[in-house]
């Protein structure tokens, strides 16, 4: 089979390595060689202005060390190849020392940008990177598919639309598909402020849940937050473990929003007493613990404080709110609960999520 030079040569960039960016920095230098040669004939097929797409291409390709290269080259045969036209015609002109003067200051700005780049990547690159993070925290809040007569589902949506969130969710189904643990988390701040630190947060619980019982996980994660070097690194979270066959749970709250539990037989939904502290403020947290058991047609419902909060409302006021919202919601079925009750949550600058655990109808008691 023949070789394929340009799949592999993609292949190498996209691994970020010295030698692929050496690579790229060359092939990209035989191209900008190879304008400098149709410029000096004919320079007003390509003049000086046109060099500035070799440069913003070198800083979607190229790390800063390569980038300097690649803009020095660029911006000094550019220059010369002005220069040298400007004397042949014996017309330097205005209008080729603005182009001049745009070519160098862009260069300085963009390697200024370059510079800044804190992931030390190509911008391309470090988007893939914390999209491939992001998509990762989502796959690890992904709940396996439950025994039959169980539901899970969630809706998450991050402040001002960016895609990155605060809020995650870690779920763990046992082995022998009898019991589920799940942790919905609010890590304090918005969108990519909050993204990061979540990712980190996301990546420990993910370690940790199944290893660790309900209490020791949750103070794991507390000791977790205050080794961390912000002093303003806290969460909130709420933590259930629920016995797929006879339908109770054990719920532990570190200062999250009070939970709901749907009663079919009096079609209301109740508020969980659990709350507690957050984690990451104080060396042992307050937990709060609450049991309960689903009977078939009931549901736990999780969510985030941007949810409910909103300036001048109380909370519980916006707790009472999401329970009618969520009533009325549930007149068309649970099957995409979460995602219509979100769809009623004003617009705000925090982000928001919604958990349903719905035992359904019809189920024998004890699975």
């Amino acid at each position: 089979m023949g070789s394929r030079p340009w799949p592999d040569l993609v292949g190498r960039w996209r691994s970020g390595t010295s030698s692929s960016q050496w690579a790229t920095l060359a092939v990209l230098l035989v191209l900008i060689s190879g304008c400098f040669a149709i410029s000096l004939p004919y320079y007003s097929v390509m003049p000086v202005s046109t060099y500035f797409v070799w440069l913003v291409l070198g800083m979607l390709l190229l790390k800063h060390r390569q980038l300097v290269v690649l803009s020095a080259w660029t911006v000094s045969g550019a220059l010369c190849l002005a220069v040298v036209d400007g004397l042949r015609d014996g017309d330097f002109g205005s209008a080729r020392a603005s182009g001049m003067l745009a070519l160098v200051i862009g260069a300085a700005l963009i390697l200024f940008q370059s510079r800044r780049q804190r992931s030390g990547l190509p911008v391309p690159l470090g988007g893939a990177m914390l999209a491939d993070l992001r998509d990762r925290l989502r796959r690890q809040g992904t709940v396996p598919p439950l025994p039959d007569g169980w539901r899970c589902q969630s809706a998450m949506v991050a402040a001002h639309d960016v895609g990155y969130a605060g809020d995650f969710m870690v779920a763990r189904l046992a082995e022998d598909r009898s019991t589920l643990e799940m942790v919905l988390v609010d890590v304090v701040g918005k969108g990519v402020a909050a993204g990061t630190d979540a990712l980190q947060f996301a990546g420990a619980l993910g370690g940790l849940i199944g290893s660790l019982p309900p209490v020791g996980l949750v103070e794991a994660a507390n000791d977790f937050l205050l080794r961390q070097e912000s002093d303003e690194t806290f969460a909130t979270a709420v933590h259930v473990l629920v016995d797929l066959r006879s339908g109770s749970y054990d719920l532990h709250s570190a200062g999250h929003p009070p939970a709901l539990v749907w009663r079919a037989s009096r079609a209301q939904w109740e508020v969980d007493s659990a709350r507690g502290t957050a984690l990451g403020v104080q060396r042992r947290p307050e937990l709060h613990h609450s049991t309960g058991v689903l009977a078939p047609g009931d549901a736990l419902m999780f969510y985030t404080d941007g949810v409910v909060e909103r300036p001048g409302l109380d909370l519980d006021e916006g707790i009472d709110w999401l329970r009618s919202t969520a009533g009325t919601a549930l007149a068309a079925g649970f099957p995409g609960l979460a995602d219509r009750v979100l769809r009623e949550v004003p617009r705000g600058d925090d982000d928001r999520a919604v958990l349903v655990l719905d035992r359904c109808p019809g189920q024998p008691r004890g699975g």
